[in-house]
């Protein structure tokens, strides 16, 4: 099954951790992630910033550790696109 492209710098907003149906699958990693994760409390309005929300998210993401549609790495500084 080939992989869904998925531009990850449109991934921002509020977030919502799902076990089940979710827009995507999230592999967190140390090394080279595709995209660069810092939680936020407000303003989760630039690529990177991430907002978690238990309702009415913008997406909804599973952690996995097998076959991800992109991997992050959380970080404090210079969130974003690598």
């Amino acid at each position: 099954m080939a992989k869904k492209h998925v531009d990850v710098s449109q991934i921002y907003g509020r977030i919502q951790y799902v076990t089940h149906f979710p827009d995507y699958k999230v592999q967190v990693v140390d090394h080279f992630p595709d995209l660069k994760v810092k939680k936020v409390r407000h303003f989760p309005n630039k690529p990177g910033l991430w907002k978690i929300v238990t309702r009415c998210p913008d997406y909804k993401i599973q952690i996995v550790n097998h076959f991800p549609d992109f991997k992050i790495k959380y970080v404090n500084h210079f969130p974003g696109v690598r």
